[in-house]
């Protein structure tokens, strides 16, 4: 298995499930965000409510696959490299990261666990993980919608060094993870 098919570019593998996980971040915030548009209790809204879930339970396996991947393949050098302290923020950045990603939607299933709800997952129900305590169900509902407000921030600052990277120190750190080829000098 060629397990590094370019020295300057992430495998494709890697590269889809980055860009699946944002795909499934932007539908996860904007079922959550817009449910309001539907009076509460309503189809459309619990609709949207149950893709959320759904959607957010999804993410958790596109993220055990990255991290697969992750062990599967090297990560592309970034060229020229940056600084010590800027790989030790990306670093952080990244832990960061992964830690939203599987923490959220173990908070979603928890949460539903202790509300007594089902725990939907495309026509199939997964087993609650704790039992109902309504008690708890509020706590960690409340740590869930927390999360998720730092999840925008890190997001946008994940983002944020992509581009800083891309047009201020003009390095490969995000030509490393476009879906498409791009000659060098861009």
């Amino acid at each position: 298995m060629n397990r590094n098919q370019s020295n300057d570019r992430y495998n494709a593998l890697s590269i889809a499930a980055h860009w699946l996980t944002l795909a499934l971040l932007v539908a996860v915030y904007a079922l959550i965000e817009l449910r309001g548009i539907y009076p509460k209790g309503t189809s459309e809204y619990d609709a949207m409510k149950m893709w959320h879930f759904i959607l957010g339970l999804t993410v958790l396996g596109v993220v055990a696959a990255r991290l697969v991947l992750r062990l599967m393949f090297r990560e592309p050098p970034i060229t020229p490299p940056p600084p010590a302290m800027q790989m030790l923020l990306a670093k952080a950045m990244y832990l960061a990261l992964y830690a939203f990603l599987i923490v959220m939607p173990v908070l979603g299933w928890l949460t539903l666990s202790a509300e007594g709800q089902v725990i939907p997952f495309f026509g199939l129900e997964l087993p609650a993980l704790m039992g109902p305590d309504k008690g708890w169900a509020g706590s960690l509902e409340d740590l869930h919608e927390t999360i998720g407000t730092i999840g925008y921030y890190l997001i946008g600052l994940h983002a944020a060094a992509a581009l800083y990277h891309h047009y201020l120190r003009r390095d490969n750190t995000l030509r490393r993870m476009l879906p498409w080829r791009q000659s060098p000098k861009s």
